[in-house]
């Protein structure tokens, strides 16, 4: 599961942390302790708040993924991905940006993209490439 510190949810979302923990007060965010007391929250339960016009993502500057030569990088996080038997569609969320990629549906499994996972869209000239951090690679 892909999960996100109150800090990480924050930077997703463009808002303070102390924003994300009077959502979760409020029922807005689910927010649940982990085994050692940290307090999590899923991915998934970020998408519908990444929807609303005034969260603008701070994530590009607060989780750099990799070095690249591509200077259009969209950090964010997946929304959807649509499979078919060759190629799959990818839409990330990031901050006000929805961006769309085609890619083969090796490449997306090969990556494990899933809806609520961290990922970073690249354009350069007329190709748009997906990348996610370290950490979620199989």
């Amino acid at each position: 599961m892909n999960e996100f510190k109150i800090a990480e949810a924050a930077a997703l979302l463009g808002v303070s942390d102390d924003t994300v923990r009077r959502w979760g007060e409020a029922g807005k965010l689910r927010i649940r302790k982990t085994d050692t007391g940290r307090q999590v929250i899923a991915g998934a339960d970020l998408l519908p708040l990444l929807e609303e016009p005034e969260t603008a993502s701070a994530l590009a500057a607060a989780f750099p993924l990799a070095k690249a030569s591509a200077r259009n990088r969209f950090t964010g996080l997946v929304t959807a991905v649509t499979k078919d038997g060759v190629m799959a569609q990818v839409v990330i969320q990031a901050g006000p940006f929805r961006v769309v990629s085609l890619m083969s549906r090796e490449a997306a499994d090969d990556l494990g993209l899933e809806p609520g996972m961290l990922a970073a869209a690249s354009a350069k000239a007329t190709v748009v490439t997906v990348e996610i951090p370290p950490e979620n690679r199989t």
